[in-house]
């Protein structure tokens, strides 16, 4: 899952950290040609840039708009900074930590959905919206996350139209088995360690190098090491944005010891704290050298 840089998925990365506007205020469109650039930095030829600009215009979360100044360009949707918004809460931060006990912090949620037979396209749909918010099957038909994913699972589901099929559910684990045996047929702790790892191998040489090395400059004049900086930050947060949803924040105490998701989230936030200032940086100046 880490580490497969598509275009259309670095595309969805480039908006999310550099493409909202900032201050409350909506960013503008983002003119075609500096796009191009923008991704190009991050190994995306133009004929991929434009090829996944229209699947996504397609499927509705980027529309075609003009800038101020007359150049075509392409801006987020609503349900795409609904999504986005929702996203940023597990990307830049891990809740659900637990209370200590063993428990999700606030409880579990389950979903529980039925669909009739002559829809039964839904129902795969369903499933994999709810494996990719990081439900776990507790039984058939019968999905379980921590409690913190209630709204982000209520807006997926409402985005979706899907919403009339399903029945959430919020309370506490109560069985003969211990919550943190349970977990472990609820989910694959073992597949998900090894994501950790993965995105491990691929970014704490990134962030040695940039460790070892001078800061990245955050001044106005577009510099290569502000321009490495975008490229190691988009590609960083390309890789780890995937891991939250496939991981949920299950609290400490339902995780195995040394659990590689902990040092990988450090990883990230460190990355993020060092990179992403110079990284918008290089991004104003890229599109204000496409607007002169």
């Amino acid at each position: 899952m880490t580490g497969q840089h598509t275009p259309r998925s670095l595309i969805v990365t480039f908006y999310g950290a550099y493409g909202r506007g900032d201050a409350g205020r909506p960013a503008g469109p983002v003119p075609i040609a500096a796009l191009i650039r923008l991704l190009g930095a991050v190994g995306v030829d133009a004929p991929s840039v434009r090829s996944a600009v229209s699947r996504l215009k397609r499927r509705g979360l980027l529309v075609a708009d003009r800038t101020d100044a007359g150049a075509a360009g392409y801006a987020l949707s609503q349900d795409a900074r609904q999504l986005l918004d929702d996203g940023d809460r597990r990307i830049y931060g891990r809740p659900g930590a637990g209370d200590g006990t063993g428990e999700a912090a606030g409880g579990w949620l389950l979903a529980v959905f039925s669909v009739p037979e002559q829809e039964r396209h839904k129902r795969h749909l369903l499933r994999s919206r709810l494996a990719r918010l990081g439900f776990g099957t507790a039984a058939p038909g019968v999905w379980i996350a921590p409690d913190h994913l209630y709204d982000e699972t209520r807006h997926t589901l409402a985005r979706l139209e899907l919403g009339s099929y399903v029945d959430l559910f919020r309370g506490a684990h109560a069985d003969f088995e211990p919550t943190e045996q349970a977990v472990r047929r609820w989910w694959d702790l073992e597949q998900l360690a090894k994501l950790h790892h993965a995105f491990l191998d691929a970014q704490e040489p990134v962030l040695g190098r940039w460790a070892d090395g001078a800061a990245p400059d955050h001044g106005t004049p577009a510099t290569p090491a502000r321009g490495d900086a975008y490229r190691d930050y988009v590609l960083a947060l390309d890789s780890w944005r995937f891991l939250p949803y496939a991981d949920p924040g299950l609290p400490p105490a339902l995780l195995p010891p040394h659990w590689p998701g902990v040092r990988a989230a450090k990883v990230f936030a460190a990355l993020h704290d060092r990179l992403y200032d110079a990284g918008a940086a290089h991004v104003r100046a890229v599109l204000s050298a496409t607007r002169a």
